[in-house]
């Protein structure tokens, strides 16, 4: 069996261009993301899935010079990017994150891995019911359930997307939800915007030198004593610009 980690990224970003490159305590966020997963005890092989953007150039270089492995596809097909991914890398369970979350745990990813592996669902995920911050999203599927979305799937927010395909049809696909002993969904630690850079940097520059391989409950107990770190980026809602998509979507159906 092969779990394979597939990282979704571009430098593209239409609200913040290039982010998955920037510093983040000596070394690019994207880098401290993939670094993060490497110490995940399920996952087998992480990749990154980049587009053949000449933009993605850079993605591709960053990936080559430290070893990483890559695969570019359609910028906007993503759908199709990551089943190509999957079929190169013969996964047989995929672990979808995305690269705007730097501060993802292994051990929160790992407990969403060993609940799909230990139930007979076609998709488990902490993003059904949110209660984990956001920035720790993980989602986990077989490619036979990917390689069905991929070829059923018709409409631009589903192309675009890897998983509004799967979530929209319980009646073809099992779901469950993995939850957090407690609701910390209102907790923001995704990369959108500047203010969430700002917020991430923050986090690291407290934690990471006295030890890198902090997790999600050093930084509950850092905002614990710090709340006001959390009003640097607390203005956005979650999932914002996704679900002005699904708006959209709607409509012009």
């Amino acid at each position: 069996m092969n779990i394979v980690c597939i990282i979704q990224a571009r430098m593209g970003a239409t609200r913040f261009p290039d982010k998955v490159l920037f510093d983040l305590e000596g070394k690019p966020m994207l880098v401290q993301q993939i670094e993060r997963l490497m110490h995940s005890k399920l996952i087998d092989t992480v990749v990154v899935a980049t587009s053949t953007s000449i933009a993605d150039n850079a993605i591709k270089a960053l990936c080559d010079k430290h070893r990483y492995s890559c695969f570019r596809g359609s910028e906007t097909n993503v759908l199709e990017r990551y089943y190509k991914t999957a079929l190169a890398y013969e996964a047989n369970i995929i672990v979808r994150v995305t690269g705007d979350c730097p501060l993802v745990d292994p051990e929160v990813t790992d407990k969403v891995i060993q609940y799909y592996l230990d139930n007979n669902y076609d998709y488990v995920s902490n993003t059904l019911v949110p209660t984990y911050p956001d920035g720790l999203d993980t989602q986990v599927f077989s490619f036979r359930v990917l390689g069905k979305a991929n070829k059923e799937a018709t409409t631009k927010l589903e192309r675009e997307h890897v998983i509004p395909y799967i979530k929209n049809h319980p009646d073809i696909f099992s779901l469950a939800n993995v939850e957090c002993e407690q609701d910390l969904s209102y907790m923001r630690w995704t990369v959108d915007y500047p203010e969430d850079l700002k917020f991430i940097r923050a986090v690291y520059k407290r934690l990471f030198r006295n030890n890198k391989r902090f997790g999600y409950k050093n930084v509950v107990k850092l905002l614990e004593r710090n709340p006001w770190m959390m009003e640097l980026n607390s203005k956005f809602k979650r999932d914002e610009a996704y679900h002005k998509e699904v708006q959209n979507d709607r409509r012009n159906r």
